[in-house]
């Protein structure tokens, strides 16, 4: 049954969301044809796919070969985005553009070239560290030394090329200098707050309210262990830490990383939550479903139903399910 339309409506929830630029700031489920047709059928216009997360430069260049050859493959589904016209191009065609990003900057090594060199290829976002210590500073599962001097370098070479700064697994101190270091915008791409459940994974309100000050963005994830409720959250929780944080950085600087892992198995789980993705484990993830409502990609169209639900304009639930994504990313990207 079609729900009635929310006070001042002019669409449907269904027709908002077709209409809508979508983007997920954050993806890493696992590459194939089944989740890009999940991907169209959640209306989704793009999505920061991760590339790299432990993996050194060669096996980051091969993982971007494979998926490049995979987005050959399904053209009639995706595209590579590498600016944002290419995202109103994937918009125009019904396709959903896939953004090449990093979860670790160790791909670049000690290598500053390797920054171009990996934008070139498509490399959009990159996060500076994944949970533990690299070569330009600290993740957020250990004592934070801070940004390295080869770590303001490399900040200095993603503004200048055009790479956004990622925070979203880097420590506190790490994460408050690079965001006073770059002079582009700087992202905490999924992340939860918290004011709604402490966890090393979760931004406090001071955080928040920092990175949107100096001009950052952030993208909410729905990662159940980072809920307050767990397992046991449904699209509604997911939609309160989006206006939680929304309350604290504006609707300007808000947009949508669900963290979606689906498609992976325990032992790709096991890879992420140990360091170097081998060593010595960091956390534990415990049992790993998403909130009800929103369990797949393809279900993206029920959180701007629930958004509009929720008393939330149609402009405003636009900007946070995918504009603010797309003017953020054109002032790191300048096109």
């Amino acid at each position: 049954m079609r729900r009635a339309k929310p006070e001042g409506s002019l669409m449907t929830p269904a027709e908002l969301h077709a209409d809508s630029i979508v983007v997920d700031g954050l993806i890493i489920a696992k590459w194939d044809r089944e989740l890009f047709e999940d991907m169209r059928k959640g209306g989704l216009t793009m999505a920061n796919c991760t590339v790299s997360v432990w993996e050194g430069f060669q096996q980051t260049m091969n993982s971007i070969a494979d998926k490049q050859k995979l987005i050959r493959e399904n053209g009639d589904l995706v595209m590579q985005v590498r600016n944002t016209a290419d995202i109103r191009k994937a918009k125009e065609l019904g396709k959903t553009g896939i953004l090449f990003g990093f979860q670790n900057a160790h791909a670049y090594e000690d290598q500053i070239g390797y920054v171009e060199l990996f934008k070139q290829l498509g490399v959009g976002i990159v996060q500076m560290c994944y949970n533990t210590q690299n070569l330009v500073g600290t993740g957020c599962y250990e004592r934070d030394g801070g940004l390295s001097g080869f770590g303001r370098e490399i900040v200095a070479e993603m503004n200048r090329v055009g790479v956004m700064c990622d925070l979203s697994h880097v420590g506190s101190k790490t994460s408050e200098e690079v965001i006073l270091e770059s002079k582009k915008p700087v992202t905490y791409s999924h992340c939860l707050p918290s004011g709604l459940k402490e966890h090393p994974r979760n931004k406090s309100d001071e955080e928040l309210k920092f990175i949107a000050d100096h001009g950052g963005f952030v993208g909410v994830t729905m990662f159940t262990p980072f809920l307050a409720k767990g397992i046991d959250a449904t699209i509604d929780d997911y939609a309160e830490a989006i206006e939680y944080v929304m309350n604290i950085v504006g609707e300007d600087s808000i947009g949508i990383g669900t963290d979606f892992t689906q498609g992976h198995g325990q032992d790709f789980f096991e890879y992420l939550t140990h360091d170097k993705g081998y060593a010595r484990r960091l956390t534990r993830f415990g049992k790993i479903i998403n909130p009800l409502g929103i369990r797949t990609v393809g279900e993206f169209p029920n959180l701007t139903e629930t958004l509009l639900k929720r008393g939330h304009s149609e402009r405003t639930v636009r900007k946070i399910m995918g504009e603010n994504w797309v003017r953020i990313l054109a002032d790191v990207w300048g096109e």
